[in-house]
């Protein structure tokens, strides 16, 4: 059969439909991890994201491949946006914050991601190395911008940067504490004046 992947030996191409399927699957269960923890039934995610329980288990035969496929799916969105505003913000400077912005909300809304993540499950091993492998370049090429354009300091190392607005973050559940201002003072700590 032509177009179906089968008979080259390549990997099938996912169909778009089910590549949207997929996302919303992965957007539910973030959303439903934020609120109840990764602990939550899988019947929830599967509520929220209009399917059946069995749609998710076709897709993710454990709870650990489900809550490693809702990690790496907000990797790569925190990684894919980073070019896409510094092509189209108005200064690097401004990409760079708002890039910033959406790492703290990465951070702050993976709080129950990281509890499942110190477990001794193997499927979690490899994931802060693939989160430092896909955002560090990705920082480091808006901070490199940034230096370019004059509008920044130069000598920031954008793991450091990275390490900083993490331990920023932490306690973020806290009634009162703002991560986001935080990391915004220090934002604009970096802005040659």
């Amino acid at each position: 059969m032509a177009g179906t992947g089968g008979g080259s030996g390549g990997p099938r191409k996912q169909r778009a439909d089910a590549r949207r399927n997929q996302e919303a699957l992965l957007e539910a269960a973030a959303a439903v991890f934020v609120a109840a923890g990764v602990d939550a039934p899988v019947r929830d995610v599967a509520a929220r994201a209009g399917v059946g329980v069995g749609t998710i288990y076709r897709h993710f035969p454990t709870r650990a491949d489900l809550i490693v496929a809702v990690y790496r799916h907000q990797v790569e969105a925190c990684a894919a946006a980073g070019p896409a505003l510094l092509a189209q913000g108005p200064t690097p400077y401004a990409a760079l914050a708002k890039w910033l912005d959406l790492f703290v909300d990465f951070l702050v809304t993976k709080h129950g991601l990281a509890e499942a993540m110190q477990s001794d499950d193997p499927a979690f091993q490899a994931l802060h190395a693939y989160f430092l492998d896909r955002l560090v370049p990705v920082c480091a090429e808006l901070l490199d911008a940034a230096v370019t354009a004059g509008e920044i300091v130069s000598d920031l190392n954008a793991l450091v940067l990275m390490r900083g607005i993490g331990n920023l973050c932490i306690g973020a559940d806290s009634p009162g504490y703002q991560p986001r201002r935080l990391v915004a003072l220090v934002v604009a700590g970096l802005r040659i004046h």
